[in-house]
């Protein structure tokens, strides 16, 4: 029943320099969730911020350490998920860098992030914008000198995010892109960099067709409940027919974000 378009590039992505100050280190954990694998930002001419170490994996956080000459002043996440977040610590342990982030349980060794919080290394400026949905803690960094945001979880380079059901929040997530696409449109916004998949040109275009892609799949749940089916896994089977065995928990994961929102928990 899906009938929705795909949003996003279908070509493959290996990650790789963006501009002078935003480069991808391509974390090595390709899957039918992750995509090509955790996209790692590192943003900065050195010192070096990075955004999402990515999995716990001694390769690829010495990849990033060698990218980054060894000059890493922060780290940031824009979630506690651990293809985001598991590496936090091994590379605060590798290089002294303090992790930052909005859950107080992810922070090590310096201050946590908030909306509206600046971050400032090496010339470079990121500004903190909280998108919760996808989870309670999602954050988004705006980088003023290339017209960027990295979006995390928020806005994928191919498909579309879960709803990480209760963690996550369809209400909230739909608040979200509304606030992210105001935020893209006042600071004249160029690209969308997203945690997993190729960068997006055209960012509120992008964020209008998650919203209507939201819309419409909320209108199949919709559909589908008041035709009959009674159970989120009955709901599944009818709208999201044509996924795959591996990611039908993640399908079940937003019906029932999406249940909750229609029976008013938005």
């Amino acid at each position: 029943m899906s009938g929705l378009p795909v949003i996003g590039s279908d070509e493959p992505w290996s990650g790789g320099v963006v501009s002078a100050r935003l480069r991808c280190v391509l974390a090595p954990n390709p899957s039918p969730m992750t995509l090509d694998g955790t996209n790692t930002w590192l943003v900065g001419t050195g010192p070096y911020v990075v955004i999402d170490p990515g999995p716990d994996d001694v390769g690829h956080l010495l990849a990033l350490v060698d990218a980054a000459d060894g000059r890493i002043a922060e780290i940031l996440l824009t979630h506690g998920h651990p293809d985001h977040a598991q590496g936090a610590r091994a590379l605060h342990d590798m290089t002294g860098a303090p992790v930052r982030a909005l859950d107080p349980k992810q922070v090590l060794g310096g201050e946590g992030l908030q909306p509206g919080t600046v971050v400032s290394v090496g010339g470079v400026e990121l500004r903190v914008l909280a998108t919760p949905g996808h989870t309670a803690d999602c954050l988004c960094f705006y980088v003023p000198e290339d017209g960027a945001i990295l979006t995390g979880d928020t806005v994928l380079g191919r498909g579309t995010t879960v709803v990480a059901w209760p963690d996550g929040d369809l209400g909230d997530y739909l608040r979200s892109l509304r606030t992210l696409r105001e935020h893209a449109q006042m600071w004249n916004a160029t690209v969308l960099l997203p945690g997993h998949g190729p960068r997006l040109a055209n960012p509120v275009a992008v964020i209008d067709a998650y919203l209507e892609h939201r819309h419409a799949r909320l209108e199949q749940v919709r559909v589908a409940w008041d035709g009959g089916r009674r159970t989120p896994e009955e709901v599944v089977d009818v709208v999201y027919a044509d996924v795959t065995d591996h990611v039908r928990w993640a399908a079940l994961l937003s019906t029932r974000a999406q249940l909750h929102y229609l029976e008013g928990g938005g």
